[in-house]
Order: C-alpha cells, then sequence, then structure tokens
C-alpha cells in the first residue's frame, strides 16, 4: 500500500507514522487532503476528509482495480473497505457492516452512495434479470429519500436530516437478493421552521421548480417557493441541487422502484396540502376562530379526498395542533414511502435449505454530530445517537480489541483511551437518565412545564460530571435561566434549549386529526394513518415517548451492528466554507479527538490485524502445507497452525494465543491467500477428476445394467416375433392359398431386415407351390407372361395376360387353315436350314419400309433369326436378321398393335401385328414382348442388350440411319391398321370400336 504513492502525498496508512501523535496525524492528514488524496487508512479504518469538490475517482476503471483486490494493494479508497466487506461476507459467510460516521457537512451520504455503487457494479457477473432489479431497486432508494429526507442547512448543502441503516441481502452466490431500510428520527420539525439561510426538505422545492404547469395548476400551486410559508426561508437559497432535473430523478426512481402512477400522485398530493395548510389564516372576534378563505379550505380538501366541512372543523378546533398535524403529515409520508420500498426489496419465502445461507452487509448513513446556536430536542436525540455509535466504535475497535488480547494471553501494553459510557449512561440509564426525566414529566399529571422539567433536571443530574446549566453554573452566562442545560459530549460542550422540548417528546396528535385522515377516499392517505379508525370514546394505552421509541430504535441497531463484523469510515469536515483548499487545523484536530483516531492508531500499531481460531485457520490454509493437507497427524490444531507459518516463514509477524492465532500485517495474510487461491485451481481439477471418474463409472455401471436390460428385452421380443410366427404359418402346408392371406406379424426393429427376407422367402415358397401344380406343357407361356408382366407392368393397359398364348400363330390350323401347311413346310425347311430349335413367336403384320410403303407380311421370331416372310408367295423368305443384332423394342401405351425392333445398324424394323381372324380382340404385343424378354432372360443376355421402351402417342426409330417419328391415330371404321406418310415420319392409322 505504502508504497503504492509516492512520499509526496504522505502516509496511506497512520500505522505508518513514525511516531504517533497528534502533530504528525494532523501534519499526515492535511498534506493529503491539499494533494488530493481525501481517504487514508487506519488499518482497516477509512478516514476522509470532504474534498468539496468532484473527483475523477469513482469511475469503471477504479471500480476495476479494486475488485477482487486486498485492502493493502491499492491506495486508500471506499471501494476498498466495500470489497474487504464483500469478501468477509462471501468468503466466511460472515454478516458484515459498513458505520459511516462523521459531523454534519463531513460527506458520509456521498460515501454510502459509492459504496452502495461498488457493491452493485461487482455483483450478478451473469447479469440475471432477477439480481438487476434489486440492485436498482437499491440504488434508486437513496435518490427518493434524499429528496424526501434530505435539506439544505448551514452546514451543508445536503444534509441527511434522518438516519438511514440498509441491510441488503445476499444469496450464497453473493449477488443481492433484496434488502430492508430502517429509518430514525426525521426531523419533521423543520417542516413548519427552518433556521435563517436554511431550506425545507428537497421535495417541496423539487415538486414546486420542477413539476409541470399542469401539475402544479390540478394542485392549486404556483412554481415560486417564496409564495409558501414553509418554503420562503429557502427561496432564494442557492444550492448544489438542481431542483428541477432532481425532481425529474426521482419520480423515475419512484417508477423503478414500483410506485404506482396513482401512488405518485397521492405522494405529491400530500406535499401540496402541507404547503396550502402553511398558507392557512385564522383571526379571531375574541370568542370563536375562523378560517379567512374557503376556497384554500376546498382545496386541501380536495388535495386530501376529504370533505371540506370535516377539515374546516378539525383545524378550527385544534387550531394550536396544527402545526403538529403538519409534521405529523409529512412524517407518515416519509414512513410510508420508506416501508414502500422494504415491500418491494425485501426478500420474501427465503429458504436457506434451497438457496443457501442468507448473508448480509449493513451500510449505516445517519446524521452527524450537530452544535447549532439554538438546539432542541432534536439534535439532543442525534447527539445521543451518535454517543452510541461512537460507544460501540470503542467496544469494538479499543476496548474489546484490548480484552481479548488480555484474554489469550498475548503481551500487550494498555493504551488508555475516552469511554462515552458515562454520557450514554447520563442519557438513558433507567431511572436516572435524561430520557427517564423527560418521560416521568411527560407522564405526570397537571400542569407540568418546561421549566419544571429543567429543575428535575437540575436536582437528579446536579451531581453528574458531564452536567450542567445556569442554575448549577450561575458564572455561566453563556446559558440562561430556566431555559438551558449543557452536556459535555464527546465530541464537545453543547447547550440545549428546554423550550418545547415537553411537547416534542410527548408528540400528540389529537384523535380527530388522525381521524380526518383514515376517513380520507384516498387509498394512500388512509393508509398512512390506521389508528385514525379509533373512535372518539375509546380508550387506548398511552403512547410511548418520542424519546424512548428513538432510545429503543437506537439500542436495536447497535445491537444488530454488534453482531456483524464491521468496517468504518471515518469523516472529517476539513472547513466551515465548505472549500476545496482550506483545511482548518483546529476544527480537524476536534474531530480527530472526539473521533477517537489517535487512540485508534495506537490500538492498531500495537495490535495484530487479523486474528481467527486454530481451527478455522487450519480448515482454511491447510491446503498450502504438505503436512497439514489433506488431515494432519499433530497432536492439537495449534501445532498444525505452526506447521504452516513456520513453512511460509511467518514466525515473526505471528502470536500464538489460547485458542487463536494472531497476525500481525494484513501482508502475511495476503500471502497465504495468494497461495490458497494459486492452489484451489488444482485442488479443483483434481475433485473434477475424482467425480468425474466416479460419475463415469455410475454412468458405465448404468449403462451395462441398461444393456443387459436391453439385450434380454430384445432376445424376448425376437423369441415372441418367432413364437408368433410359427403360431400364424404353423398350418400353411395344409391352405388353399398356402398362407397368403395371413398377416404377418409386426417384427421388432433389430428384425426389420430379417423379416423382410422371410417374408421374401416365404412369397417364394408360395410360389413354387403353385408352380409345381402348372403342366410343363403351359410352362412356356407362364414364364412369357412373367416376363410381360415385369416389363410392361404399369406402363400399358392391354397386354393379353387373360388369354392363352399360342405362340407360333401360323403354325395354328385354326388361325390360318388354308395357309398353315405351306409354312409349316417353310418352317421345316430353316429349321433344318438355320438349325434353330424353338419358335418363340409368328405371326401375320403389317409393314413398313423407308419409302412409306406398307405391304402384309409373316413374322417368325425364333431363338436364333427373325425371318420376314411373304404369306403369299408361300412364305418366301423376304428377310433374316440374327437375333442379337437387335438391342430393344418399343411401342405404345395404348391399344394398337405397332412394334419397333431396334437393331444395333439403326436400320429398324416397323410393323404392326394383326388380330387373329377368330379371336379379333386378341393383343399379341405383349405375348412378343413376354417371349422375346423371357429368351434373352433365359439366355443369360445382358439387361441393356434388349431394351424396353413404352411411349404415348409416338415413338422414335431410325430406317437406314435417319431418325423418324411414328404417330398413332385412332380412325372409326376402319376394317385393319395402315401406315400414313407425315411430313417426318409415319402415322399409325388404327381402327376405332
Amino acid at each position: 500500500m505504502a508504497e503504492l504513492e509516492g512520499l509526496e502525498f504522505g502516509k496511506s496508512d497512520f500505522v505508518l507514522l513514525d511516531e504517533v501523535t497528534m502533530e504528525q496525524f494532523m501534519e499526515n492528514l492535511r498534506l493529503r487532503f491539499e494533494k488530493g488524496r481525501i481517504y487514508t487508512y487506519i488499518g482497516e479504518v477509512v478516514v476522509s476528509v470532504n474534498p468539496y469538490r468532484q473527483m475523477d475517482i469513482y469511475g469503471k476503471d477504479t471500480i476495476e482495480a479494486y475488485r477482487g483486490r486486498e485492502l493493502y494493494e491499492n491506495p486508500p479508497h471506499l471501494y476498498a473497505v466495500s470489497d474487504a466487506a464483500y469478501k468477509a461476507m462471501k468468503r466466511r459467510a460472515k454478516d458484515t457492516c459498513i458505520v459511516i460516521s462523521g459531523e454534519s457537512g463531513a460527506g458520509k451520504t456521498e460515501a454510502s452512495k459509492y459504496i452502495m455503487q461498488y457493491i452493485a457494479a461487482i455483483t450478478n457477473p451473469s447479469q440475471r434479470a432477477e439480481v438487476e432489479s434489486v440492485k436498482n431497486v437499491l440504488l434508486k432508494s437513496n435518490c427518493v429519500l434524499e429528496a424526501f429526507g434530505n435539506a439544505k442547512t448551514n452546514r451543508n448543502d445536503n444534509s441527511s436530516r434522518f438516519g438511514k441503516y440498509m441491510d441488503i441481502n445476499f444469496n450464497f452466490n453473493g449477488d443481492p437478493t433484496g434488502g430492508h431500510i430502517n429509518n430514525y428520527l426525521l426531523e419533521k420539525s423543520r417542516v413548519v421552521h427552518q433556521q435563517e439561510g436554511e431550506r425545507n426538505f428537497h421535495s417541496f422545492y423539487q415538486l414546486l421548480r420542477g413539476g409541470s404547469e399542469e401539475t402544479l395548476a390540478a394542485f392549486h400551486l404556483q412554481n415560486d417557493p417564496a409564495v409558501y410559508v414553509y418554503t420562503k426561508e429557502g427561496a432564494a437559497t442557492v444550492t448544489s441541487n438542481n431542483d428541477r432535473t432532481s425532481h425529474k430523478a426521482v419520480i423515475s426512481a419512484l417508477e423503478v422502484i414500483g410506485f404506482s402512477k396513482e401512488e405518485i400522485n397521492s405522494i405529491y398530493q400530500i406535499l401540496a396540502s402541507i404547503l396550502l395548510l402553511g398558507n392557512l389564516q385564522f383571526e379571531s372576534d375574541g370568542e370563536s376562530v375562523q378560517i379567512l378563505g374557503q376556497e384554500a379550505v376546498n382545496q386541501i380538501s380536495e388535495l386530501t379526498a376529504t370533505e371540506p366541512e370535516s377539515v374546516s372543523k378539525t383545524l378550527l378546533y385544534r387550531t394550536v395542533a396544527c402545526f403538529g398535524f403538519i409534521t405529523a403529515l409529512y412524517e407518515r409520508l416519509f414512513g410510508w414511502i420508506v416501508g414502500r420500498i422494504n415491500t418491494v426489496i425485501e426478500v420474501k419465502d427465503y429458504n436457506p435449505v434451497l438457496h443457501g445461507k442468507n448473508t448480509v452487509i449493513g451500510v449505516l448513513d445517519i446524521y452527524g454530530f450537530e452544535i447549532f446556536d439554538n438546539n432542541s430536542f432534536e439534535q439532543f436525540c442525534i447527539n445521543y445517537c451518535n454517543e452510541k455509535l461512537q460507544q460501540l466504535f470503542i467496544e469494538l475497535i479499543l476496548q474489546q480489541e484490548q480484552a481479548e488480547y488480555q484474554r489469550e494471553g498475548i503481551t500487550w501494553q494498555h493504551i488508555d483511551y475516552f469511554n462515552n459510557q458515562i454520557i450514554v449512561d447520563l442519557v438513558e440509564q433507567p431511572h436516572k437518565g435524561i430520557i427517564s426525566i423527560l418521560d416521568e414529566a411527560c407522564l405526570t399529571v397537571g400542569n407540568v412545564t418546561d421549566t419544571v422539567c429543567l429543575d428535575s433536571m437540575d436536582t437528579k443530574l446536579a451531581q453528574h460530571p458531564h452536567y450542567t446549566s445556569r442554575k448549577l453554573s450561575p458564572s455561566d452566562k453563556s446559558m440562561e435561566f430556566q431555559k438551558h442545560f449543557r452536556i459535555r459530549h464527546y465530541a464537545g460542550d453543547v447547550t440545549y434549549s428546554v423550550e418545547g422540548i415537553l411537547d416534542k417528546n410527548k408528540d400528540l396528535l389529537f384523535q380527530d386529526f388522525k381521524r380526518l385522515m383514515y376517513n380520507s377516499t384516498n387509498p394512500v392517505l388512509k393508509e398512512m394513518w390506521p389508528d385514525g379508525q379509533l373512535s372518539i370514546t375509546e380508550v387506548t394505552k398511552r403512547p410511548l415517548t418520542a424519546a424512548t421509541l428513538f432510545k429503543n430504535s437506537i439500542v436495536a441497531l447497535v445491537d444488530k451492528l454488534a453482531c456483524k463484523e464491521p468496517y468504518y469510515v471515518r469523516c472529517i469536515k476539513p472547513n466551515e466554507m465548505k472549500s476545496p483548499m482550506l483545511f482548518d487545523d483546529a476544527r480537524c484536530q476536534h474531530q480527530v479527538a472526539y473521533l477517537g483516531l489517535l487512540e485508534n492508531v495506537m490500538v492498531r500499531r500495537a495490535g495484530f490485524a487479523y486474528r481467527q481460531p486454530y481451527a478455522r485457520f487450519l480448515q482454511r490454509y491447510k491446503m498450502t502445507c504438505e503436512y497439514t493437507w489433506p488431515n494432519h497427524l499433530m497432536a492439537s490444531d495449534r501445532e498444525a497452525v505452526e506447521a504452516i507459518v513456520t513453512q511460509h516463514g511467518f514466525q515473526d509477524d505471528v502470536a500464538y494465543g489460547h485458542t487463536k492465532l494472531f497476525v500481525r500485517t494484513p501482508r502475511s495474510l495476503f500471502t497465504l491467500e495468494q497461495e490458497r487461491a494459486a492452489l484451489i485451481p488444482i485442488l479443483v481439477l483434481f475433485l473434477q477428476k475424482v467425480w468425474r471418474g466416479a460419475l463415469a463409472r455410475m454412468r458405465c455401471r448404468r449403462m451395462r445394467a441398461i444393456y443387459a436390460i436391453m439385450g434380454c428385452y430384445k432376445r424376448y421380443k425376437v423369441k415372441a416375433h418367432f413364437w408368433e410366427v410359427e403360431r400364424r404359418f404353423a398350418n400353411v402346408r395344409n391352405m388353399a392359398d398356402y398362407g397368403k392371406s395371413v398377416e404377418w406379424p409386426t417384427p421388432p426393429a433389430a428384425l426389420a431386415q430379417f423379416h423382410k427376407n422371410t417374408v421374401m422367402l416365404h412369397r417364394r415358397w408360395w410360389a413354387r407351390q403353385i408352380v409345381k401344380k402348372i403342366p410343363p406343357s403351359d410352362m412356356l407361356e407362364v414364364r412369357a407372361k412373367v416376363a410381360a408382366l415385369t416389363a410392361l407392368s404399369g406402363e400399358r393397359k392391354d397386354w393379353g395376360i387373360s388369354r392363352a398364348w399360342e405362340r407360333d400363330y401360323l403354325a395354328n390350323a385354326r388361325d390360318c387353315p388354308q395357309t398353315s401347311s405351306g409354312f409349316i413346310r417353310v418352317s421345316k425347311e430353316l429349321r433344318n436350314k438355320d438349325e434353330y430349335s424353338q419358335v418363340l413367336f409368328s405371326g401375320f403384320c403389317r409393314k413398313v419400309n423407308r419409302f412409306n410403303k406398307s405391304t402384309d407380311r409373316s413374322l417368325l421370331v425364333t431363338d436364333k433369326f427373325v425371318y420376314k416372310l411373304e404369306p403369299k408367295k408361300q412364305y418366301k423368305v423376304m428377310k433374316r436378321l440374327p437375333l442379337d443384332a437387335f438391342t430393344g423394342l418399343s411401342l405404345t401405351s395404348g391399344v394398337d398393335q405397332m412394334v419397333v425392333l431396334h437393331t444395333s445398324s439403326e436400320d429398324d424394323v416397323l410393323l404392326c401385328l394383326q388380330r387373329g381372324v377368330l379371336c379379333p380382340n386378341q393383343d399379341r404385343v405383349g405375348e412378343l414382348v413376354g417371349a422375346l424378354v423371357d429368351h434373352f432372360t433365359r439366355c443369360n443376355f445382358t439387361v441393356d442388350h434388349l431394351q424396353l421402351t413404352v411411349q404415348q402417342p409416338a415413338v422414335q426409330l431410325h430406317m437406314r440411319g435417319k431418325l423418324k417419328s411414328v404417330t398413332v391415330e385412332t380412325k372409326p371404321g376402319q376394317a385393319a391398321a395402315d401406315f400414313k406418310k407425315s411430313r417426318d415420319g409415319f402415322i399409325l392409322l388404327f381402327p376405332g370400336n
């Protein structure tokens, strides 16, 4: 830390002073202030001097520089102590708090805002929407509470006129999940009276100067604060606050927090009502009191949603209590706003089992010690609060620390310090303290005045060294008889006035005022006054006085802070002129003295920065020593801790207590944290490796079990399928259709291919059983029909499957009796000559040549040659072509008998088969195709050798190498098919029905 800043900036930690004296302390503080170093450490306590100017040390780069760093790694800063509190909360799951103290105008409010901004900036790295919402509400609440709870005083342009303590709840990840705000002793008397040069609360001026014309007109207001009694004192005061801009920011903040438009409107209606009430005028004729101007009453009635008659009656009946009603109205408004914010940010339905431990960081920003020319009940309570906080500081930092050294047997030289317990007792001691005397006076029956109360205090506290009055010190003319008393506070002597002190302590508000507000039709206003539902005849328990209520709340606050690990920001006001250049030595020295900063330096310098029970220290750092990881075998935890310290060479920087280890400097602890941080990834990887191995083995066992179950199940399904197939097909041999009608069971996925093969085997077996019954003489026809079915199925509708195929039609006497004998003779001659063994097909046809001449011919197809015969010349062979010279057949999809026989020489044969005389509807094209395809298949020709093409309406062919086209036309009434020459080929005239 010290080496990060040069010597020209002084010592960044007062513990590093060469000599701990007030002179050296003040010299170091002045030097750092003049050099722009407004923050200085006392160990982990931050001393902050108000710079009275904007400083460029709070940006994003600065936040990143302090994020996750140890306290002394960077120059002193609010961010460092904020990060230290956050790390302590997150690492040790321990509640922490940051206590900001100092005089009014020392910069406490600004410090709390920077702390909140830092915590918001370093949390929620995953940008979860619900966490961002909580952060926004926490940040925006500052803006709202400042507007309604802060005011300009002669000491401070933005003075907190209330105390605020905020608890921020964090989940186990360290992300904020909610919070709660406690407010203490709003200075409500400021609403009706301000000292010269001061202002009312900011909210009034923001409304009057920032509200739109329509809004002000609806509220019956003008945009000039000088018009209203309660704001005219500060109307001409120049402040650093831009009221118009601030008003817009407050409206936006209220909307972000979750206030509805109706609630926001109700808030400013109440402010407008207070301003109008302040301008009411009364007149008296000696017996009765009247309100001047009914219009103002009507306006107040409209804004409060009450009846005008009720407003007039209430104000006239209790005219003397009107100021109390107005201050109570603002106080209830402020309390309702705080409560409404809490309903938004409080953690609801939190389950530690599900969400992990809920830890808290508390931030206390409370009014500073005040000494005015006229100090009344409010200043008495404020200064008592500061006494309690100073007592807490003394107990935690000075008293408890020294007591712990003695308890643990650590060698220690006692350091004297001022203990303000005697002043705290003077104020709050039961039956003897000032608050008890005030309460007793308020409860006494009869006319007990402020003067009588002062006499009672003088009587009971006459011997107290820190109390005096003019009666007890007649020669002290700075006090007046029957008016003043003085308390010697830790921060200086303060003279208080008793005028009105009993009325302020009673804080009575008559029931008719409460009923008036409770009977309002405005739900927000009605909610603020639940006690107004009591009737005037109902007897209620006497309420606690204002001082007792405040004392109880402060005692509860101190108890809440005492159970947390505290971090302190001690704010110092450098001058009364709000100058960024002036450093008032006497003023600052006074603050250093009553804040106990010098004693804090002495205790810190002589003491130890860190202490921890042996077991917890060992649990956190045992991984850094080979003798203690994972578990030590030594006699006690203390010996194990000594082994860790010895291994790292910190023997001279520690002390061993009875139950705790004490570490003198943070640097030793930081070294341990660095080594631990370096080892954690290694351990994490090791644990991940072991756990991943365990998970892999678990998954492997599960997978093996799964596969075993799957295997058994698959085997069962396979067997079940086999059993079902066997059951269904057990008797197929005796069935008429050999099981063709039997439905196959759905196979399991594993048997899909096997099922297909089984079905195919059954079909083949079924076909075999059918084929076995066919006579050998019919087999040629069957094979031809099967071949034609395969080739023409789906391509040609009619192909003669339903009739008997005779193949050799020319030799059939039934077809052509007059010519069959001649053909048989020629066929025998050709068989002897060409040695073919089988006639595949024969029949009459009409053939066309390239010259467009069509003639009747006979076609003979054998297993070796194709013959074109002349039937009129005793079947003379006109042309003979080898069968293997043909490459394909073309035909149409209709009922015509046209066939094109394609040859390898591109000299194709075009012909039209003629139907038989006895059976004129015979379709012989399918028979020709079937015979050729069956023959080519059985003779092991390649599939591509004989290509079958089915086209519609025209087919393509080559004659002597030239491409021709043949189109089919139906001609009704024609006896036989005939060819006709066309422009680019031929037209087959096919007879119609």
